[in-house]
């Protein structure tokens, strides 16, 4: 079968279309055909081997044990193993297979049952493929650190992305009033997400806005945590899900003390994938209260080029791969 493989770390240019071995399935394992999957921040950072920390929890200190990317998937079961219980042959499912070695860029791949769920029969192949990795993302981060609630105010910083696209339509699901920030040219497109007020960050500065909000969801936290603390809510609540590595570092080691300080809550999330969450997300693309964003497509031999623009923030929503 043909994949995109990586031999070392580094750029774009340490990935190339080659003929692979077909995935053996595991006992446990659904064999799918690919039809469509997804780009996300963390194939490029697992590309590079950056931070450093990624080479630890996926192996590989000087060479990536992973030679196939990809974390999110859409496609049809082609094979199960012989204690496989959730599906059968035929069965449509997507999911993020990240927790159980990656390798969605492929035309095959061999996941855990517990990784997917059945994908929605009216929704396409490459919108589902696009949801899961930032999706989950949104969801944990608004729901379990941003305990949102009804009614509240939210802010989302980076609401173009992948993960802000998603965490705008959740929020609403969810009830509240929703603040998107975006640059001039995505604001229309951010409208179209259902955002109640969309401010342009080159034009304003939210911060002086005079608004207070009960939750802030950061996906761009390119500015520090104590940039927007002032028009945070008393108790209200920050969680930061994507942006430049220091701001991660920031508050992953400092966000307990910085919360304790601010009275508020400062918290970094790391994302889970699991079952249930990715039922949830199922239910809502079934629904129609969330729809993914696609603003490019590529085929499977260009994903090198879907990577680099993504890692040049050049992407609004998501990036499909299509098979």
């Amino acid at each position: 079968m043909k994949a995109i493989s990586q031999s070392n770390y580094g750029s774009t240019d340490m990935l190339s279309l080659q003929e692979v071995d077909k995935p053996v399935v595991t006992d446990k394992g659904v064999l799918i055909k690919v039809q469509a999957a997804s780009v996300n921040s963390g194939d490029w950072h697992l590309m590079r081997g950056t931070p450093f920390l990624s080479r630890l929890m996926f192996g590989g200190i000087l060479k990536p044990k992973i030679k196939t990317l990809g974390m999110d998937v859409a496609g049809r079961v082609e094979a199960v193993g012989k204690d496989v219980t959730q599906f059968q042959i035929n069965d449509e499912v997507f999911g993020d297979i990240s927790g159980c070695g990656f390798g969605a860029f492929a035309e095959y791949v061999c996941a855990d049952e517990s990784a997917l769920v059945l994908k929605p029969s009216n929704t396409s192949f490459e919108k589902a493929a696009t949801v899961p990795a930032a999706a989950l993302a949104a969801l944990q981060g608004l729901r379990d650190l941003g305990q949102i609630q009804s009614g509240q105010k939210v802010l989302i910083n980076g609401a173009s992305g992948g993960v802000g696209s998603f965490a705008v339509q959740i929020a609403k699901a969810f009830g509240a009033e929703v603040t998107a920030l975006c640059s001039t040219k995505k604001m229309a497109m951010v409208q179209s997400l259902g955002a109640d007020h969309v401010i342009d960050y080159t034009q304003v500065d939210v911060t002086k806005s005079g608004e207070r909000y009960d939750l802030i969801l950061d996906a761009a936290a390119y500015r520090s945590v104590f940039h927007y603390l002032p028009i945070l809510s008393s108790h209200g609540s920050y969680v930061l899900v994507g942006g430049s590595i220091m701001r991660l570092f920031q508050i992953m080691f400092f966000g307990a003390l910085i919360s304790k300080i601010s009275r508020r809550n400062v918290k970094c999330l790391s994302s889970k994938p699991n079952q249930k969450d990715l039922t949830i997300l199922s239910n809502l693309l079934e629904s129609g209260k969330i729809s993914p964003f696609i603003s490019q497509r590529y085929n499977l031999s260009e994903v090198p080029t879907a990577i680099s623009a993504l890692e040049q923030r050049q992407v609004m929503g998501k990036i499909a791969i299509a098979m």
